[in-house]
């Protein structure tokens, strides 16, 4: 809580001359900062007169320079609080350090926090944020694809594969690839808000799809209908970045390229309901929602906040580094390419930014790949996180992720009769490996009906009988009404 300050103390402290903002020590920014109440009990309470005075000056600014200006309290020296009015698109670098401590303590405890403050202040002035739900329809992927050994990528298998390949063009030598089918009629509906789990066994071809079949859309729409590659956003298993480039750089690079699309107008939007209905947002909040939002600075506030909540700050000077430069560890440059969607996921609420694009779609392949199961486990719930407080639309598929991992995600769907999984066998394990023929006999309880292998087809036949997928049936007959589309929902712009 803010020291009441009467009129001679301000004129007294405006007198002794204003400091400027990358004057303040650290201790005393961390005394003002510390102990923020909730932002929207503000206006229920009585607020300091300078403070108060500085809100105004600010509301009666014309919107261009409102949405470039924010307020930030410092404790001086002799104990007095003194509010000052920042620049937000001259933002130093100790400054941004300084609003993101302020926010952002203990990137595990506050994170949460962080992203309920935020939403708090969009839900406040009734703001709807965007969301996409994503529906498949008798979908069927199919692939060429070597079988066996031969698809192993060995040096042999390698040389093979190429020389058969020369020769296969030239017509004298058929092709030996073989047809894969990947996905085989299948149906359902991705929802918003919720965290999936996507199991596929080890093998599936899924880069190598060619041939689809079926009807994808998203909030009602055919993909012809808007710009998918703008509005969902994929991650690769492998890591693809410019090795001369450092970390920061690399998501600073990937943050411009972004842009910040229609952020800045429903930014306006938001504070402008806000002063309508005389509602003083939290400063830091505030600060931290307008730095993310201004257009064309080289380095954003976005890279600190993903550089931390990541664990990238210790390396996010250093090289990526390729096969010819020395860089950062196989697991810090998966952690960047996480980053890279993450630059947009955070882009997305940094400034009320899941109101607008690019992406509120995300799938992502593998992306535990070189990663130990604790940075793994401090990633997915950072996007558990973001996807439950922002409804985000998310797809993550991860080969045999930790018990505790497993429990993050809200939807697994694999069901069976005839299996149990034993008490210490770890679940995702157990889904894997109860589908596999090799593997799917030693979890065989009914002891009373001799063990037959069943096929994956039985396990969906199995699924579309049950209720679970009687009523995803019934659910999917009913077509989305793509006019209640949120108009931001979906990017129908190239550029």
């Amino acid at each position: 809580m803010a020291a009441e300050v009467t009129g001679e103390d301000i004129v007294r402290s405006m007198s002794d001359g204003r400091r400027s903002f990358g004057e303040w020590s650290s201790a005393s920014l961390h005394d003002a900062v510390g102990g923020q109440g909730d932002v929207f009990q503000r206006s229920g309470r009585e607020i300091d007169e300078e403070e108060e005075l500085k809100w105004e000056a600010l509301g009666r600014l014309p919107t261009y320079d409102r949405l470039r200006k924010g307020i930030l309290k410092q404790v001086l020296e002799n104990g007095r609080v003194n509010y000052e009015e920042i620049d937000i698109t001259k933002l130093g670098v100790q400054e941004k350090k300084y609003i993101l401590e302020s926010i952002l303590k203990t990137a595990e405890e506050d994170n949460e926090k962080f992203l309920h403050r935020m939403r708090d202040r969009i839900d406040r002035v009734g703001i709807e944020i965007p969301k996409i739900e994503v529906r498949f329809e008798h979908l069927s992927v199919e692939g060429d694809a070597y079988i066996g050994t031969r698809a192993l990528p060995t040096l042999l298998n390698t040389t093979l594969n190429v020389v058969e390949g020369l020769l296969g063009y030239i017509k004298l030598l058929p092709f030996k690839k073989r047809v894969v089918k990947i996905l085989k009629d299948v149906s359902g509906i991705v929802k918003p808000s919720r965290i999936r789990k996507n199991y596929t066994p080890p093998g599936t071809c899924w880069k190598n799809g060619q041939g689809s079949k079926g009807r994808v859309t998203y909030c009602g729409h055919e993909l012809s209908e808007f710009f998918p590659q703008r509005t969902c956003a994929y991650i690769s298993q492998h890591d693809l970045h410019h090795g001369e480039m450092t970390v920061r750089e690399t998501l600073d690079f990937s943050g411009r390229c972004l842009g910040v699309g229609a952020r800045y107008d429903l930014l306006a939007e938001l504070s402008r309901r806000e002063l309508v209905a005389d509602i003083k947002p939290d400063p830091e909040i505030d600060a931290f929602m307008k730095a993310t939002a201004v257009e064309g600075q080289e380095t954003s506030l976005v890279t600190d906040y993903i550089l931390k909540i990541l664990g990238l700050e210790i390396c996010a000077d250093i090289l990526v580094g390729d096969e010819m430069r020395r860089g950062i560890s196989g697991g810090q440059k998966k952690r960047s390419t996480t980053a890279l969607i993450n630059s947009n996921l955070c882009k997305l609420n940094g400034a009320g930014e899941m109101l607008v694009g690019p992406a509120k779609a995300f799938f992502m392949d593998e992306i535990s790949t070189g990663l130990d199961s604790s940075t793994t486990f401090q990633i997915i719930r950072f996007m558990r996180q973001m996807v439950h407080i922002m409804d985000v639309t998310m797809i993550i598929s991860l080969l045999q992720p930790a018990p505790e991992t497993y429990d993050l995600f809200d939807h697994i769907i694999l069901l069976s009769d005839g299996f149990k999984c034993p008490e210490r066998k770890g679940v995702a394990n157990f889904l894997q490996e109860v589908t596999s023929r090799k593997d799917q006999e030693q979890y065989w309880f009914r002891r009373d009906i001799p063990y037959q292998y069943i096929s994956v087809p039985e396990f969906v036949a199995h699924f579309n009988n049950y209720c679970i997928g009687q009523q995803l049936h019934e659910e999917i007959q009913v077509p989305f009404d793509s006019n209640k589309t949120h108009p931001a929902a979906l990017v129908k712009e190239k550029l």
